[in-house]
């Protein structure tokens, strides 16, 4: 049954990743549909062995999908160790008041993901991401879903390696550069706003070009790590805006800190900033005692170049503060509050707004998740917050 299922996670797997190459349609022309009708004939094909490398009926899909291989090898075909995940998130939500001018409209949409996975000597890992979606309407764009195209598109690559028994590393294009960072937090609340845990300037997220870091354990719960991405026109070159990004973290049996530092070129604030130097720190505490919250903390505080000011250098911060109750009923409950942006101080240009949020996420079965969510954000300059509901109903397989 198991080889059942990898063979037909490979069916799924081939068209999605045709599609990414050529058309439909010249897939059809070019398929030996003589070979592929041989699954419809038990007598030609065991499948308790089809993916078994020495078994004289071996006969995996071409990764490709041209056909069937008639032969031993696996030239052309699925590794072994390739395996591939699926999730499909559908979202429905709506908001009202603040800046929004879509008050009290509903809209929904969806997300497509594809996780492929392949070690080639059981301690590494090339992963790569293909997604789908068209969830960025206002009434969704909370829950940070897939929305850059309807159709498939890679959205990461990165290869992860051990370099001695302390040191992991990885390289990769459009990947996090905080890929191996461990903040520390525990709270797991689905919005795009608060999920960082208040981390949100001293991580460096997914740029448009090259990305590479490392970590170090130096053991006993301590670990030390770097990133760094730079964007598509350079690296490490006045033409590119590069992101560079240290931890240091620490975490027991219940609790843990971490303290991250970045130094980032024209980073995504509410404003034109030409560069950025960030500090995080983050800590959280697991109590034994059976219906008490964690609790998660965040606060980040840095200088920031913004030439609309005077002077152009200023000082920014944010914070947030989570709760999470792991067992209420079959599912995860957990509130939250902070910045939902930076602050920069003494500048009306970016006063301290906050958002609030509650959720509760429950499993109706082993593949799929509903999670909805309530949340409240303050926005300059409008008479009324903005009010948003929204669930989200996830499917893994």
């Amino acid at each position: 049954m198991r080889n059942f299922m990898k063979l037909f996670k490979s069916l799924l797997v081939a068209p999605a990743t045709i599609g990414l190459l050529t058309p439909l349609s010249v897939f059809a022309g070019e398929s030996n549909l003589n070979d592929i009708s041989k699954y419809s004939n038990p007598e030609q094909i065991d499948f308790a062995n089809a993916f078994v490398n020495d078994e004289p009926n071996h006969n995996p899909i071409l990764a490709g999908g041209e056909g069937l291989v008639d032969t031993d090898s696996l030239d052309g075909g699925f590794s072994e160790t390739t395996t591939a995940s699926f999730s499909a998130d559908m979202y429905l939500g709506a908001v009202d008041g603040g800046s929004v001018s879509t008050d009290d409209t509903t809209m929904a949409g969806y997300s497509f993901q594809i996780d492929l996975n392949t070690t080639f000597n059981g301690e590494d890992s090339l992963d790569i991401s293909i997604d789908s979606g068209n969830a960025g309407s206002a009434g969704i764009a909370e829950f940070d879903g897939n929305s850059a195209s309807t159709a498939l598109t890679v959205d990461g690559v990165s290869y992860t390696f051990p370099i001695g028994a302390k040191t992991t590393a990885f390289v990769g294009d459009s990947t996090d550069g905080s890929l191996l960072f461990n903040t520390a937090c525990v709270y797991s609340g689905p919005s795009n706003t608060l999920d960082d845990c208040g981390n949100n300037y001293s991580a460096i997220n997914a740029g448009a070009g090259t990305a590479f870091g490392a970590s170090y354990d130096v053991g006993n719960g301590l670990a030390f790590a770097f990133g760094y991405t730079g964007s598509s026109t350079g690296l490490m070159t006045k033409e590119g805006d590069d992101a560079l990004a240290t931890q240091v973290s620490y975490v027991a049996d219940n609790y843990g800190v971490s303290l991250t530092y970045a130094d980032k070129e024209n980073p995504t604030f509410t404003q034109d900033v030409t560069e950025a130097t960030v500090w995080g720190l983050n800590g959280y505490y697991t109590p034994s005692s059976e219906g008490v919250p964690s609790i998660s903390v965040g606060f980040e505080f840095g200088d920031a170049e913004i030439p609309a000011l005077t002077p152009t250098d200023t000082e920014t911060s944010s914070w947030f503060v989570g709760l999470q109750w792991d067992e209420v009923g079959p599912g995860t409950a957990g509130v939250a509050v902070g910045t939902k942006q930076h602050t920069v101080d003494n500048s009306t240009l970016d006063p301290e707004l906050l958002m609030y949020e509650a959720f509760y996420s429950y499993n109706v079965n082993d593949g799929m998740t509903i999670t909805p969510l309530l949340f409240v954000k303050e926005f300059a300059g409008v008479t009324e917050d903005e009010t948003g509901l929204m669930v989200k109903t996830s499917f893994s397989f």
